[in-house]
């Protein structure tokens, strides 16, 4: 299974693709594509360029980053790395 990840265009937050294609926050929300489908649903983020920046398929296994950059993966996926002084809308 894999996800469609990428930034967000407006403030640069990691963001996921759900099953119809809309950007999502959180890691559970992501859609999970197999096969081409997974290819389709890369090929519609990267044609909305205005919201989802550098999109990129990720291997997943039980809902959560797999393969070799699983590490970089779950850094993403719990936000900013600066600490808490950023808020999340």
């Amino acid at each position: 299974m894999k996800i469609v990840t990428a930034n967000r265009l407006s403030d640069g937050r990691v963001i996921y693709a759900d099953a119809s294609g809309d950007p999502v926050g959180a890691l559970d929300q992501a859609g999970r594509f197999d096969g081409d489908a997974a290819d389709l649903a890369l090929s519609q983020a990267a044609l909305r360029p205005a919201t989802f920046v550098n999109p990129y398929l990720v291997e997943v296994d039980g809902g959560r980053p797999s393969g070799r950059d699983r590490f970089k993966e779950l850094i993403r996926s719990q936000g900013p790395t600066v600490g808490n002084s950023l808020e999340r809308p």
